[in-house]
């Protein structure tokens, strides 16, 4: 089983907005592309901006929850370096300081039992035994996955031993993005710091495993699948990155869904209603499930004291976007002043 045709070529867009490539070697963002939505005709512009904004919550990156006496802020990330992230964590870390805990997506502990995973079992991310990429894929696909990797700091002989989905997620970070060798931090983890820093307790709000589950249903075939949409649209990667790091710092990342949505629609051959119904499954299996996962962790450690609490941005909105799933259960929501 292959990937829909309509989503063919989506693939890097997907994983570089929700951070799933997180797992992969580390990088500082450092991209010239083009931002896809401001290069949008006005119509094409007005028309995203209206499906954009006809989901609950659209637009923000900070918000308060009031639920009685308990308190929450909650902070969309973007898991890149930025130095605008500066003025943002100034605005946040005396709100850190103050938290009875830091819940994220996944903390410092989270990170030691997931390289512990992969050290116990390295098959995890890894082809152990069997049949390398080299051999599983046909040489027109490799020698392709091969030079994308190798622009990205890869040499074959380590590519070839990649599990394909991990191909995918390291593809989805463009070349522009790895030329400079880094710890990355991301908004996330300079929360992380500060909350370190402050003796403020770090929680997850999932466990560390999650990426590999996301992924573990899936066949081979599938994943190779991804790896080979991934390529398709290599020569669009570092538009993709400007595109997310533009409408996050305007508060808009519900944008980057809908302009992927747009993409899809536009594709040769594509069924908009087949196309509403595939994003429907995919925003489902990546971001609602989670999100509804999310709120009991969130509830119950609202009881311990005032918190702050970080993830990627897309999570914020829509009907079940963790904003929307809180004013459902209680909360009232205001953007942070």
């Amino acid at each position: 089983m292959s990937l829909p045709v309509s989503l063919r070529g989506l693939v890097p867009a997907v994983l570089l907005a929700l951070g799933l490539w997180a797992l992969a070697p580390a990088a500082a963002a450092d991209c010239q592309g083009q931002d896809l939505i401001a290069a949008l005709p006005a119509a094409e512009s007005a028309a995203l901006r209206a499906r954009a904004g006809a989901e609950p919550f659209a637009e923000g990156n900070l918000w308060t929850a009031t639920r009685g006496a308990a308190q929450i802020t909650l902070v969309g990330t973007y898991h890149l370096d930025d130095p605008r992230h500066a003025e943002t964590l100034a605005r946040l870390a005396p709100l850190v300081g103050a938290a009875s805990a830091l819940l994220v997506e996944a903390g410092p502990e989270e990170e030691k039992a997931l390289m512990a995973r992969v050290a116990a079992d390295p098959s995890t991310m890894f082809i152990t035994e069997g049949p390398t990429l080299l051999e599983r894929l046909p040489a027109a696909t490799w020698n392709r996955l091969s030079r994308a990797l190798s622009e990205r700091g890869i040499p074959g002989f380590m590519a070839a031993k990649f599990q394909p989905w991990y191909a995918t997620v390291i593809l989805a970070i463009p070349p522009c993005a790895m030329a400079n060798m880094a710890e990355p931090k991301g908004l996330d983890g300079m929360l992380i710091d500060t909350a370190t820093a402050a003796g403020v307790p770090i929680k997850a709000l999932e466990p560390y495993d999650t990426v590999f589950k996301l992924f573990g249903d899936m066949t081979e075939a599938q994943q190779i699948a991804m790896v080979d949409s991934s390529l398709a649209t290599e020569d669009q990667a570092e538009d993709f990155a400007a595109t997310l790091v533009a409408a996050y710092f305007r508060g808009e990342s519900r944008l980057v869904w809908e302009m992927m949505r747009k993409m899809a629609h536009d594709a040769p051959g594509a069924d908009p209603a087949e196309v509403d119904a595939e994003f429907a499954v995919m925003e489902k299996a990546l971001m609602e499930d989670r999100n509804r996962a999310w709120i009991p962790v969130i509830d119950a450690a609202s009881a311990e004291g005032p918190l702050v609490v970080a993830f990627g941005a897309l999570h914020l909105s829509g009907r079940a976007g963790v904003l929307n799933l809180l004013a459902e259960d209680g909360w009232v929501l205001a953007p942070l002043r």
